[in-house]
């Protein structure tokens, strides 16, 4: 977790439940913490149990497809 040592625990767990959330998108995460969707992704994978993480892929995937249609 080389990029992630820079975080402290607090902004750790900021970051998982910014990412969690419907409402906060990657730009966001990306704006106050300074990490690229890529590196959240893989923060999510490394501390989310695998059930989790595959559930919120899937739930973000799918948001995302659904979000190109209503803009």
């Amino acid at each position: 977790m080389s990029h992630f040592s820079n975080l402290g625990d607090d902004a750790i767990s900021e970051v998982i439940e910014m990412a969690l959330s419907d409402h906060t998108s990657f730009a966001q995460i990306e704006a106050l913490h300074g990490l690229k969707e890529k590196e959240v992704k893989i923060l999510m994978r490394r501390l989310l149990k695998r059930g989790s993480y595959k559930a919120w892929r899937r739930r973000v995937r799918a948001f995302s497809n659904r979000r190109t249609i209503y803009k």
